[in-house]
């Protein structure tokens, strides 16, 4: 009934797209915040005519330009995976998810890369108020950028405004507005661009304290620290904020997320959340070991999290598999065998059509509409294949929330002492914000592995696995693609941070 599925083929090219994506996300959090840093330096220069002002928004500005280009490079790679590695994906869902990333390039990207011309090679050239205009549609437009492809994401995560066309077997899009304002893209994109203002943060204080450790341009850093610490703040709380809705977000819409992000395998009244763990790797659905060998945490703080109710109920990795009865919660494995019963109608309706049977048609068509909501399940082979890597969530999970409440305190430790004056003589501290910027990246990278590795085994929740949604390539061809991009996002990101390094070095031009 399923045809055979070459695993090897499609962990190579899930692979490939993890190293894409990841890479990607390297440079696209630094432009999203870096660009709103850039508009506040310089509002600040056309508001006090300040010199000063101007030498340092140029700076930020060349750095920011640097990101930008390779930014750009890898996030057009990206898109083109899809139809190269993903093929089967592209024709089911194309009519949707095409959508908000053709409205992100026709739309948001020619206003971004319009104004970019105007910021970059404008001094002078223009008014110092339309300068100051073209920075913050930069900024703007980067933020709209990323929408339309959080859209697109969220709508992976959390598939509405659509129906599935039998006839066509693909699936349509009815109402976009209801693809745009889902409660999954709107916490995401939330929460990933406050993600990214915190980034760019960091990277401007991690710089400036390393010319103050140098004793060099250090009106320039402690200018640039003092509205880089003031702004990450800000964002951090603004992170902290969208973090707990987005939590809140997937324990309503992606629950089997929620249980592996928190270890959870039998689901709890007054449910704990856990602080910190180590994890039990040979723990199996619905088997006696304990999940954890050791575990800190807080009694039933994860029930008012995730459903915003203490003593209520918060389902776990056994629960969602196997189903509970008390709860009304439907397991994967029944979920499966619905779902191979709306595999065979669709093919018998498809079978009967051809040949003219139209009597045979039409009863299988009402049997497949009672069945679809689960055809993705009847792809899988045991229901344990709906769960994600636990550890893997799990950890990186734990790394991000670990790390997003340490920097708010790096942030006022900044403001604390430059308001005392004391910042050159806290070289403890200047070490710290330099040691920040790569563990800002690790926090990024992290979140973004639970919101993908999370939500496996599915393409899109709940409707098609990744073993369906790629193309019909060979193993050798995904392999020799993966060690091809390799080598050469390695060798950008090297050039990245070559040219930064060089350019952080040489500092802001003279008048």
């Amino acid at each position: 009934m399923v045809e055979q599925i070459d695993l090897t083929q499609v962990n190579w090219a899930r692979a490939q797209f993890a190293l894409t994506a990841m890479y990607h996300w390297i440079f696209v959090p630094l432009t999203l915040g870096l660009s709103f840093l850039l508009a506040f330096f310089e509002s600040i220069y056309v508001r006090t005519g300040n010199e000063e002002w101007k030498r340092l928004t140029k700076f930020w500005m060349t750095l920011f330009g640097i990101n930008f280009a390779i930014g750009v490079a890898t996030g057009i790679i990206l898109e083109f995976e899809f139809g190269t590695n993903w093929s089967n994906y592209s024709w089911m869902v194309g009519d949707i998810f095409g959508a908000p990333l053709a409205i992100e390039g026709i739309f948001a990207f020619f206003l971004e890369a319009t104004f970019f011309a105007v910021m970059f090679f404008g001094w002078n050239k223009v008014s110092k108020g339309f300068h100051l205009f073209s920075t913050w549609m930069v900024a703007v437009g980067s933020s709209l950028s990323a929408m339309w492809i959080l859209v697109a994401n969220a709508w992976m995560q959390f598939p509405t405004g659509m129906a599935f066309n039998p006839d066509t077997v693909r699936f349509e899009m009815q109402n976009i507005l209801e693809v745009i304002l889902s409660p999954v893209a709107i916490s995401k994109f939330c929460h990933t661009t406050s993600s990214g203002f915190l980034l760019a943060s960091l990277f401007v204080v991690g710089v400036s304290s390393w010319f103050l450790l140098k004793g060099k341009h250090q009106l320039m850093a402690k200018r640039s620290i003092i509205v880089a610490s003031v702004f990450g703040l800000l964002s951090s709380a603004y992170v902290g904020f969208t973090g707990d809705e987005a939590a809140y977000t997937v324990a309503q819409k992606q629950p089997m997320k929620l249980a592996v992000m928190e270890g959870l395998f039998q689901g709890e009244t007054n449910a704990p959340l856990v602080v910190a763990g180590l994890i039990n790797s040979a723990k199996e659905p619905a088997d006696t070991q304990k999940p954890f060998f050791a575990e800190i945490k807080i009694p039933g703080l994860l029930s008012l999290l995730a459903n915003r109710e203490f003593g209520s109920f918060v389902p776990g990795v056994d629960d969602l598999v196997y189903g509970n009865k008390e709860h009304n919660i439907v397991g994967a494995s029944e979920r499966m065998e619905r779902g191979k019963i709306a595999i065979h109608q669709l093919k018998t309706y498809k079978e009967a059509g051809k040949n003219g049977d139209t009597a045979t048609a039409e009863a299988a068509l009402i049997a497949f509409h009672e069945y679809k909501d689960d055809m993705g399940y009847g792809y899988l082979n045991n229901p344990a294949e709906a769960v994600p890597p636990i550890g893997l969530t799990f950890y990186a999970f734990h790394i991000m929330v670990i790390l997003g409440s340490i920097f708010p305190l790096v942030f006022l430790l900044f403001l604390f002492f430059s308001f005392k004056g004391e910042l050159l003589y806290q070289q403890w501290l200047l070490y710290l914000g330099i040691l920040s910027v790569p563990l800002g990246y690790i926090a990024q990278q992290t979140g973004w592995i639970v919101a993908e590795v999370g939500r496996q085994p599915w393409a899109i929740q709940g409707l098609l696995p990744v073993t369906v949604a790629n193309s019909n390539l060979t193993t050798g061809t995904v392999q020799t693609t993966f060690f091809i991009f390799l080598g050469l996002f390695t060798l950008l990101i090297i050039a990245e941070i070559s040219i930064m390094v060089k350019q952080i070095k040489i500092g802001p031009e003279e008048e």
